[in-house]
């Protein structure tokens, strides 16, 4: 376990296994925000032989991170990430391309679970193991999201089918690289997902 990534955990987003490796961290992290503010409270107590000192109202306060802390757990938990054989398949077919794996793209209405994302040019797909996937409002939110970046034109397509999704890869290795656009892009798509 890395312990920055506790606390800072952007660099690792979209990386295979994200979803997983994630939860646990947001486990350990929200055991160690509420076993803060118990030792704070404990602390209180021992040392002035009641419950009614500043320390208390710092434990109190602490718990409004510990609970965030919690909720974050409840939203990692609740969602499964890309399966290993399918990444498997997909990493076949990813030369000269970046991606993300296993994004949940949060709006107010519905959260999108998308397996795995490539992005080529102005081009974006995605891969959803989701059978209720909501496609058009999907591209919707994330189309008004990218405009508001500055990226428009962007053509995205989610696929339900993985050997559609894999052809797709190929055909959009034949798309020119536009590594500023790319990087943009993805900056974009971490700062909207979980």
């Amino acid at each position: 376990m890395k312990l920055g990534r506790l606390f800072i955990y952007d660099d690792y987003k979209g990386t295979r296994g994200y979803l997983k490796t994630q939860s646990r961290y947001e486990i350990a992290r929200t055991i160690l925000y509420f076993a803060i503010s118990a030792s704070l409270f404990i602390a209180g107590i021992i040392a002035t032989g009641s419950r009614m000192n500043l320390l208390t109202i710092v434990a109190v306060l602490g718990c409004l991170p510990a609970c965030k802390s919690a909720i974050d757990v409840f939203m990692f938990l609740r969602y499964k990430g890309c399966t290993e054989e399918n990444a498997d398949r997909i990493d076949a077919h990813m030369e000269g391309m970046q991606g993300l794996y296993d994004r949940i793209f949060t709006s107010y209405e519905i959260n999108y679970q998308v397996a795995h994302i490539a992005i080529r040019g102005n081009t974006l797909c995605g891969f959803t193991q989701d059978p209720e996937f909501q496609e058009q409002k999907f591209y919707t939110h994330i189309t008004e999201h990218l405009k508001k970046d500055g990226f428009k034109d962007i053509r995205v397509k989610v696929f339900h089918n993985l050997d559609k999704y894999t052809a797709r890869l190929e055909q959009m290795k034949e798309l020119p690289a536009e590594e500023k656009l790319t990087a943009g892009i993805i900056n974009t798509l971490n700062s909207v997902s979980l």
